[in-house]
């Protein structure tokens, strides 16, 4: 059986080093090959520390290693759908990239049943470890091993330490003057015990989930198990649902609130809806409790924010069936993109197409709870 060792990292190259020399030390499998999730600032930090400066193959030699197979072309930089990659994964939006692409490249290694995996959380941001925890306990198998890696307090941190070397070997410690000895360093290699999920799931099941997004994946297990409940946070911007937090923009989340709090929660955009300029007032209420984008008053008619908040009225427009729609429209995008099919099929805002004035609507029996 082939071993792989795969690791999330940061700007730390010596994860690597410090994990291969435990598995030595510690008498375990040594992997055949090496791949590191990481950033793009961060892949240039790994090839000077492991490559150009040579650490890597250091360790190899000084401990008589077998080959293993790891270069540049196996550091994954994390990169979206659209192949944009991420520069430092500090974002907020960068956080479901990230998340999609390692749970992915789980998927993709464990899909061998001749190969173990052995992931290292490590390195890397503390997100970054939850993600690989949560792919590997998602897709694991018997003979694959999460780990993390420790080392004394005082080579923590220290640049010029990668191993400890077979013979002195001396390095400037984190203290200025300070030197220490690199072959008096311990480096212990800890298993971390993880719940296997992947014999729980369906057959059919894990295919889909696979080809999912972090958070589409989330949805899709939790309502196994859950009733939908959908959770609205006004001072959040946001929708929770099965374990999933979708922020929208305050004119998206207006309209969806707007709609909610209709009779039945049903909305018919006929003559008579089109003509009163109440629900254009209510819309702008819900707006504006949203601290949503100014602009967005001068598309009622209204001169500015000034002529909303002092209730300067006289030019106000109803609401438009192209605004409900496009808003709509945005909506559904949103959700989507964060939802499994069926989960938005249940928290949709569902319209008849009628040509003399649609019917818009969320259906009822959906535990709709305004958190704040």
């Amino acid at each position: 059986m082939k071993n792989i060792l795969i690791a999330v990292t940061g700007a730390s190259p010596q994860v690597l080093t410090e994990t291969v020399f435990a598995l030595h030390k510690q008498g375990k499998p040594i992997p055949s090959e090496v791949y590191v999730i990481t950033t793009r600032s961060s892949k240039e930090t790994l090839e000077q520390g492991l490559f150009t400066q040579g650490h890597w193959h250091k360790l190899i030699k000084d401990y008589h290693l077998p080959t293993i197979e790891f270069s540049s072309d196996h550091i994954w930089v994390i990169s979206d759908d659209q192949g944009h990659v991420l520069e430092d994964a500090k974002g907020e939006s960068d956080q479901s990239v990230m998340a999609d692409f390692i749970t992915r490249k789980i998927a993709e290694l464990t899909d061998d049943q001749h190969v173990a995996i052995h992931a290292s959380i490590a390195g890397g941001r503390k997100t970054m470890a939850f993600y690989m925890g949560y792919a590997m306990s998602l897709y694991g198998r018997e003979q694959d091993v999460l780990s993390h890696v420790f080392v004394d307090d005082e080579f923590e941190f220290v640049p010029d330490f990668y191993y400890p070397t077979p013979s002195d070997e001396f390095i400037a410690g984190k203290q200025e003057g300070v030197m220490l000895n690199a072959k008096a360093a311990n480096v212990i290699l800890a298993e971390i015990p993880f719940v296997r999920m992947r014999k729980q799931l369906e057959r059919n099941l894990i295919p889909v989930v696979k080809e999912s997004s972090f958070s589409k994946t989330v949805a899709r297990m939790n309502a196994a198990t859950q009733a939908i409940d959908l959770r609205v946070s006004m001072k959040s911007r946001s929708i929770h649902v099965l374990g999933v937090d979708i922020k929208l923009s305050a004119k998206l989340l207006a309209m969806y609130v707007f709609i909610l709090e209709q009779p039945n929660r049903k909305m018919k955009v006929g003559s008579a809806f089109i003509k009163s300029t109440s629900h254009s007032i209510r819309y702008l209420e819900i707006f504006d409790s949203l601290g949503g984008d100014v602009r967005v008053y001068t598309t009622f008619g209204l001169e500015d924010y000034i002529a909303w908040s002092t209730r300067e009225l006289d030019g106000l427009k109803p609401i438009s069936t192209s605004f409900i729609q496009t808003n709509l429209s945005g909506l559904h995008k949103k959700l989507l993109a964060a939802l499994p099919e069926d989960v938005f099929e249940q928290i949709k805002v569902n319209s008849d197409g009628a040509k003399g004035g649609s019917t818009y609507h969320v259906k009822e029996n959906l535990q709709v709870t305004f958190v704040d």
